[in-house]
């Protein structure tokens, strides 16, 4: 399945051309691997970091799913892997500018 559609599909993203706009972004990884392209093919398994808004989500595929449906049903085809409440990615980046920001 391509990452646009599958953005969509997830609710990820509200239309398929923010889907297609996001991956030619090049801000999505999959596997850890930079996507730029809205054709990236994407399988069961794979593990995607995408940014929504000012928060970083991790998470792993679990099932591609058939169709767009409810927000139920999209989230049992994928496990979000940063659970915590804290995107640690993001948390990261505010945590060492904050020390840059206390250093004389």
């Amino acid at each position: 399945m391509r990452i646009d559609k599958l953005l969509w599909f997830l609710r990820l993203a509200k239309t398929r051309t923010l889907a297609r706009a996001m991956a030619e972004e090049g801000h999505i990884r999959l596997n850890g691997r930079r996507v730029d392209r809205p054709h990236r093919k994407v399988a069961a398994g794979d593990v995607l970091t995408v940014p929504l808004g000012p928060e970083v989500r991790v998470i792993e595929l679990l099932a591609l799913p058939q169709r767009r449906g409810p927000a139920g049903e999209a989230q049992t085809c994928y496990r979000v892997l940063d659970e915590s409440g804290a995107f640690p990615i993001a948390a990261a980046n505010r945590n060492e500018a904050a020390e840059r920001d206390l250093q004389p």
